[in-house]
């Protein structure tokens, strides 16, 4: 490895440290009441460093969340010959892991952050969760399982509105209650929909 992809990488590794400890502090009290410094504290980097990768601590938020199809991507890896539905499924469940290990609260702070960001497109078809979706839904369309007159388009859509909705249920009930049984049982109604075709 040359010293331009050492650095790299250093880097990499320092702002996932950062992510790291945002998170870990979010879940053990609030992310407002959570200060940079207690961030670069966990993390063990000065506070140049933080501000060298992000510019402020909202900016966390964003840059925490992408993260999500790097996650889903590496789920999904190996699974593309898997039946549609059992990848649909994988998809949806990890959906749900995911922002239940981030914790209600944090997620909360990300959907407000979302709120007053106007610019931010959270549904661009490029992004993998969704194309994968799509992928899915297309496959199950394919097979003559798909509900008559809807395209795989506005399905994927559909179901994409739907479960990130119970996200935002979870997270006005406070995670009071466990998202992945939640998401589940309604994947499991929408397995049966596609079935019944």
């Amino acid at each position: 490895m040359d010293y331009h992809e050492r650095r790299k990488e250093q880097a990499r590794q320092t702002e996932q440290a950062i992510l790291n400890a945002a998170a870990e502090l979010s879940r053990e009290s609030s992310f407002d009441k959570v200060s940079i410094r207690d961030i670069c504290r966990r993390a063990g980097i000065t506070t140049g460093a933080f501000y060298h990768h992000f510019p402020s601590k909202e900016a966390l938020l964003v840059k925490g969340f992408s993260s999500l199809d790097a996650y889903m991507e590496s789920r999904m890896a190996g699974r593309e010959e898997d039946p549609p539905l059992e990848r649909l499924y994988l998809l949806l469940s990890g959906y749900a892991g995911f922002f239940q290990e981030q914790g209600y609260e944090l997620v909360s702070r990300y959907y407000q952050h979302r709120l007053t960001t106007p610019s931010f497109a959270s549904m661009a078809p490029t992004r993998f969760t969704l194309r994968a979706m799509l992928e899915c839904i297309r496959e199950i369309d394919a097979l003559g399982m798909l509900i008559p007159g809807q395209s795989p388009e506005w399905v994927a859509d559909f179901l994409f509105r739907h479960f990130r909705g119970v996200v935002i249920d979870w997270v006005l009930h406070q995670g009071s209650y466990p998202l992945l049984p939640k998401l589940e049982q309604d994947y499991r109604f929408f397995e049966h929909t596609f079935q019944a075709v």
